[in-house]
This record gives structure tokens, sequence and C-alpha cells, in this order.
């Protein structure tokens, strides 16, 4: 099974927290997330009535499908405990903080999962810092 990752959110996020949320899917979002058919370009979850969804999240219409297909870029509903939401929507009227999905995968059940994260946004200079630090420490492993 793929494991679909969103790159650019550590790129642009600093991560302080992660969680793991079911998503409510269709028969057809499933089978294209199998194959590895998700985008993460621009992203990110809302708290909409005490719930959180996620948007922009891309998945590819399965080309086996029936007329029964789902539509690609639809907000999705993100399934997660009480005390956790109650927790990030508490951080969420804070400034600054974000939730960016990190990942898809499928757990031993196969049910398909979100990892997601709460962020706070990097400024251009932090970003910067980030490059030069990843490019020295890969330096350092090229002459070991």
């Amino acid at each position: 099974m793929p494991e679909i990752r969103n790159r650019s959110a550590f790129h642009d996020y600093f991560i302080e927290d992660t969680y793991v949320a079911g998503m409510v899917l269709v028969g057809t979002e499933v089978k294209a997330l199998r194959t590895g058919k998700a985008s993460f370009n621009d992203s990110y979850c809302y708290f909409h009535k005490g719930e959180l969804f996620v948007k922009s999240l891309h998945i590819s219409e399965y080309s086996f499908g029936t007329t029964q297909k789902h539509e690609p870029l639809q907000e999705r509903k993100l399934l997660l405990t009480k005390r956790e939401l109650k927790k990030l929507e508490a951080k969420m009227t804070e400034k600054g903080y974000t939730i960016v999905p990190l990942k898809i995968f499928f757990n031993d059940k196969n049910l398909a999962k979100l990892e997601i994260g709460l962020g706070k946004g990097k400024k251009i200079y932090d970003k910067r810092e980030t490059i030069k630090k990843r490019d020295t420490e890969r330096e350092i492993k090229r002459h070991l």
C-alpha cells in the first residue's frame, strides 16, 4: 500500500503536534488512494460547526469506476475524538497556527488514515535556514 506524503508541509511550517485522523470517503476514493493518486497542493484543514474538514485535497478519479465517480476536490470530513477536536480548535484560535495534512496511509485494518499536523508558518529566513542546515548535514554525511 502506498504512503502519500506532503513534502512541502515541513518546508512551509514548524510542525508542533501530529494526530492521526480517519477520513469519510466514497468507494472510488479509497480505490484511487490505493493506487497512490492523491495530491496535497495547498490543502489545509478547517473547523465548521465543531467538525474538522480537509479542503483542497485532490484525490484523482478512479479510472475503472462506473457512473458512481467522486469529485476530486471535494471537502472531506475528518474523524477525531472530541478531546482532540477541542484541543485543536483551542490552538486554532491562537494567531499563526494552522492544521496541515502530512500524509495519507492505510493502517493494519486497511482503513485510510490522514496524519495531520498542527503547524506554525515559517518566514522566508526560516526556510533558508532549514535549507542551509539540511545541505550542511548532507555534506557531512557525504564526507564520512
